[in-house]
């Protein structure tokens, strides 16, 4: 039986990580990336142990840094290519717990990742049982997408944001990637002349300082929500860089980070879904928008973007009314559904005019259909 363990080989040195493959990969599923890549591999999922390699570049120290900063629980094993008392210094305060030296002490390295692969997996497993808490570090990017305008999604972002900050103790931050047109300031009633664009200058040793001091803060559920310059001149100066550094720094400052896509496809679209450890997709129970969804996986599949494993349904605008009901398109989604939203017209319309938060409190007494469904997936999503 294959371990379960996320394993991450870092080399650019073709033969010893061949021997390393070849050595471990029986029981397990290794992963191999090459140095430059390891940066964006780490942000995309969170890894259980590293195997770095030591690379030509003097980058190792920096690489094994960053890899505890974002996931603190990941185990690294340093393999170096010479004896150096000062390197093994370095790299064990980086954050490295094990050494080996190539090719000396591989075959010492062969005989003993067993003991560590399973003493990790142990001490995995007590963790997993004990009591959740949120801790700063890995938050988790959940990204709401839809090929189709009018699917209702940036109301359902806005409300699962405002659910996941008034149900628990979570930081959550809201932001509207929509930077041409915006959205979230609206159905918000935000009037601010701070936006993501204010972070530009900021954006190569960007913090949660920045951050929290150009995000705006909901008085009711205390939500933190990074709004679109809603400029299309603005949007045209943003890069997919600057996107991905400040997703990134979302996951380490806040436990949940919400992100409205538009319903386009370009590099601001493609670089957050790709950052993203859950994608929503918000399908409304249409015929045009079952056809715009297999567009979009087509498209996706082009782009190199992973979908089947990060990717889940959310069947919004259900209501008996509809020529097609939820068991007419489970057959078809090639995706699962991870939630269905009732067509709550009469209850949502007046929270949308005014410009008014769905949700402010926990133990609401009175809530619509439309928010008892986002807060129910909303549960679900911590579990």
């Amino acid at each position: 039986m294959e371990s379960s363990l996320k394993i991450l080989l870092v080399s650019d040195d073709e033969v010893i990580h061949n021997q390393i493959l070849n050595s471990i990969s029986g029981g397990y599923s290794v992963q191999l990336v090459q140095t430059d890549d390891v940066v964006r591999e780490v942000n995309r999922d969170i890894q259980d142990i590293v195997i770095f390699v030591q690379p030509e570049k003097d980058v190792a120290v920096e690489s094994i840094q960053y890899i505890k900063s974002v996931s603190p629980a990941t185990l690294i094993i340093y393999i170096s290519k010479g004896s150096d008392f000062t390197q093994l210094r370095n790299i064990t305060k980086a954050g490295a717990t094990e050494f080996f030296v190539y090719p000396e002490e591989h075959s010492l390295f062969i005989s003993r990742v067993p003991a560590i692969f399973q003493n990790y997996e142990n001490n995995k497993l007590k963790k997993d049982q004990s009591p959740q808490s949120f801790t700063k570090g890995r938050g988790q990017i959940f990204t709401l997408f839809s090929g189709n305008g009018g699917s209702g999604k940036s109301s359902l972002a806005a409300t699962l944001a405002q659910t996941l900050k008034v149900e628990t103790t979570a930081e959550v931050i809201l932001i509207d990637l929509n930077l041409q047109f915006g959205g979230i300031e609206t159905i918000l009633s935000i009037e601010s002349n701070r936006s993501i664009a204010d972070l530009t200058p900021v954006i190569n040793e960007l913090n949660e300082g920045h951050i929290r001091n150009v995000a705006q803060k909901i008085d009711t559920s205390k939500l933190d929500v990074l709004i679109s310059p809603c400029d299309a001149e603005v949007a045209e100066n943003i890069t997919e860089e600057f996107i991905a550094k400040l997703l990134r720094t979302c996951r380490r400052s806040f436990d949940f980070v919400i992100v409205d896509l538009p319903s386009y496809i370009n590099h601001h679209v493609v670089t957050a879904l790709e950052e993203s450890d859950r994608i929503f997709y918000i399908l409304t129970p249409d015929t045009p928008s079952l056809k715009v969804l297999k567009q979009f996986e087509e498209l996706a599949v082009r782009l190199g973007i992973e979908l089947p494993s990060k990717t889940s349904i959310i069947l919004n605008k259900i209501g008996k009314e509809n020529e097609i009901q939820e068991k007419d398109v489970k057959h078809v989604l090639r995706f699962p559904m991870a939630a269905t939203v009732r067509l709550d017209h009469k209850g949502l319309q007046p929270y949308i005019n005014k410009g008014e938060p769905i949700r402010k409190m926990a133990k609401e007494r009175r809530l619509i259909p439309f928010a008892k469904d986002v807060k129910k997936w909303g549960l679900s999503v911590l579990n």
